[in-house]
């Protein structure tokens, strides 16, 4: 219907026109007193063959439609269509020139950003090795620092690959508890700093997953928790078979940010108050969570604290 509509539109002109030739022949004849049968017969006539030449034609203009949509461009009917033809013709040359400039300048953006990545690493694991050795409030704030340098440079490394035409998933079953444990060590001197008691308990859970992208959502979820909570625990569980739980009993989550908290860029109250929050770790979580066939989701209440889920449940996962 809505083609036809288009259809219609497009020969309003020449309708009109047909309309108002034959309202001129009726009148014409009317006018010389002649039998109204003389004057009806050949209209009604027209009209039919009219008719024909309508359906034929909204034939042709559906098949043409359909070529377009396909981008297989049926012949120029005219002089106007050919000229409409090489523009387009123009533009997706121009388009696909864009789309190969582009596509390189986005690999050479990549490949700085990692050069970057693991030239900046080993100053940082250098600083690590020679923290390890001293076990003092002092060292605890500075490895803190540390890891959350180490967290950016993560940030930085995985929001560049999300769109990337490549990945580097390596999808199988894990044992979930390799993946966590490293991550829990990796805050331990932040705990201890904090004196934030760790409640966590081998999960002996197996998922479909890949550990280094999923050890990134954990340490981003565990980061948060840390930085969050001043006083009291945080807790790492499985709900039920299946349902990774991230307990803290922080600051919590105003109800209004809540819904938004996972949108890229979105810092919510907590994060104007703290003015290095991002609002780019949670949003990285959320999209690695799709790609990897998970589903991430958060409950707080404000003063109470915060409980991110990990749904490992779900298997539709994107292999490339």
């Amino acid at each position: 219907m809505k083609l036809f509509g288009g259809y219609l539109r497009y020969r309003a002109g020449v309708i009109a026109a047909y309309i108002a030739v034959m309202g001129i022949f009726s009148s014409s004849y009317l006018l010389f007193d002649i039998p109204p049968i003389a004057v009806f017969y050949p209209l009604i006539l027209c009209t039919v063959a009219g008719a024909f030449l309508i359906i034929f034609d909204f034939f042709s203009y559906a098949r043409r439609h359909r070529m377009i949509i396909n981008e297989d461009f049926p012949k120029a009917a005219n002089q106007l269509e050919e000229d409409y033809l090489e523009l387009v013709a123009g533009l997706k040359e121009e388009i696909k020139k864009t789309a190969v400039r582009s596509s390189e300048n986005y690999n050479n953006m990549i490949e700085y950003y990692t050069v970057w990545a693991h030239q900046i690493k080993t100053p940082i694991a250098a600083m690590r090795l020679n923290l390890q050795t001293e076990d003092s409030e002092s060292a605890r704030r500075l490895m803190g620092d540390l890891n959350r340098i180490e967290s950016y440079v993560d940030m930085v490394l995985t929001f560049l690959r999300l769109d990337s035409d490549s990945t580097d998933y390596l999808i199988k079953e894990y044992d979930l508890d390799e993946i966590i444990r490293p991550a829990v060590k990796k805050f331990s001197r932040e705990f201890i700093l904090k004196k934030l008691r760790l409640d966590y308990r081998p999960v002996r859970y197996s998922t479909v997953t890949d550990s280094k992208w999923m050890s990134f959502i954990i340490e981003q979820i565990i980061s948060n928790a840390v930085k969050y909570t001043s006083k009291g625990e945080v807790r790492i569980y499985m709900d039920e078979p299946g349902l990774l739980v991230i307990e803290d009993t922080g600051i919590g989550i105003s109800p209004e940010d809540l819904p938004r908290i996972f949108e890229n860029g979105y810092t919510g109250f907590n994060g104007r108050e703290d003015k290095r929050a991002s609002g780019i770790g949670l949003y990285l979580c959320r999209r690695i969570a799709d790609n990897l066939g998970h589903r991430i989701y958060a409950e707080s209440e404000i003063g109470k604290g915060t409980a991110m889920t990990i749904d490992l449940r779900s298997r539709d996962i994107i292999v490339e």
